[in-house]
């Protein structure tokens, strides 16, 4: 059950739920529901169905929605809970269970868990990050008027991420780091599964024209994206520029938000929805992800280094993903150290060529769907030891 189509995949969930079914579906029989809230592509279920051996979407009404939130304003459901849940979905959920009869469900994220958690079948929720984590840190850096609301859903999706816990007795999560924040007195409980990396897709480009500098990508709507994007383009590429004027920064990703597009200018390009991404990883000198709120692990960093490209983040974002600062990744605290790790690399063509080739090497050993797909199949059909 996925609170998402997976596809196409410019965010997290999308992604992990793809491999995650592209992986299983080479030794399971798959049962694919997916809710949808932004209508459905339409290469979505040619993409799909090679992997999967029924599948079923369901899309969410807008009317729905914004009813289920204002009933929500008067409980303690999350906000975003209330926003994917519908009770007629889920007696079709009901309803195609009671006919398949699966050995196993399977929810990613707690915003499905409504839909299986009275069901006495083996399940497993995936917690994926922690979202109240995040919240938390949004909630101190909202606006004045945004942060009651930000505070409330905290308050609500931390109380529910410790509920929906014993609903279900298999648990899986992204990171080490992601489970030490769910508030739940056995969360050790819970089995890590990272996300990986498409190797055979995400690959070294040698020889490829380099156009910028610097690049960030991914959905320039999430809010972590886009106050990245601004902490890049405002406070650390104003140190690099005093130095390198011309230095060019790309902004790669889908749905830029106002914010992100006033950002661009002369020496600032702001994509908008790309067809293949790898072509600006490729023609790029350095990756940098100044990563200042949000939780996971970051795919964006696990593909810039797949394709062999430097990469700066920050003591955030390297919590779940645990490179060895200074040789496989390096680290900026704040803009000054991000901009005088950035000059080091471009400077540097030594440095660079380390780094990249230590941080490919350390995302090849560690982070491959395959391997941790196979966790997850353990944690399912209860092999894992």
């Amino acid at each position: 059950m996925l609170s998402r189509i997976p596809f196409p995949l410019e965010k997290g969930d999308k992604l992990r739920a793809f491999h995650q079914i592209k992986e299983l579906s080479k030794h399971h029989h798959l049962i694919v529901c997916a809710l949808s809230d932004t209508g459905i592509h339409p290469g979505a279920y040619q993409t799909l169905k090679p992997y999967v051996n029924e599948l079923y979407f369901f899309p969410l009404s807008r009317a729905g929605i914004y009813s289920r939130l204002l009933k929500a304003a008067f409980s303690s459901v999350p906000f975003q809970v209330a926003w994917f849940f519908s009770s007629g979905i889920k007696k079709q959920i009901h309803s195609l269970i009671d006919h398949h009869r699966p050995d196993h469900l399977f929810c990613q994220l707690i915003r499905t868990a409504p839909y299986v958690y009275d069901r006495k079948e083996d399940k497993t929720i995936d917690y994926q990050d922690v979202f109240s984590a995040g919240l938390h840190r949004r909630q101190q850096v909202a606006p004045w008027y945004l942060y009651p609301l930000f505070q409330a859903e905290y308050k609500r999706v931390k109380r529910y991420e410790n509920v929906v816990f014993n609903h279900f007795n298999k648990k899986t999560i992204i990171s080490y780091p992601d489970r030490e924040k769910i508030p739940h007195h056995q969360k050790e409980e819970i089995s890590v599964v990272p996300n990986g990396v498409d190797t055979s897709y995400f690959k070294p480009a040698p020889g490829h024209e380099k156009h910028y500098e610097v690049v960030f990508t991914g959905n320039m709507a999430y809010p972590p994206n886009v106050r990245g994007a601004e902490f890049l383009v405002r406070q650390i590429m104003p140190i690099v520029w005093q130095t390198l004027p011309r230095a060019k920064v790309v902004l790669a990703g889908a749905n830029p938000v106002k914010q992100v597009r006033t950002l661009a200018s002369p020496n600032v390009e702001v994509t908008g929805w790309v067809d293949d991404i790898r072509d600006f990883y490729a023609a790029s000198k350095v990756f940098v992800a100044p990563m200042q709120i949000g939780t996971g692990l970051q795919n964006k960093v696990l593909e810039a280094m797949a394709m062999q490209l430097p990469c700066v983040t920050s003591p955030l974002a390297n919590q779940a993903l645990r490179a060895t600062e200074g040789e496989e990744v390096l680290i900026g605290r704040n803009a000054a150290e991000y901009a005088k790790h950035i000059l080091s690399l471009l400077n540097n063509k030594e440095l660079s060529v380390l780094l990249a080739g230590k941080g490919h090497h350390f995302v090849l050993q560690h982070f491959n769907w395959e391997r941790t797909t196979e966790i997850l199949s353990k944690v399912i059909t209860g092999s894992n030891t």
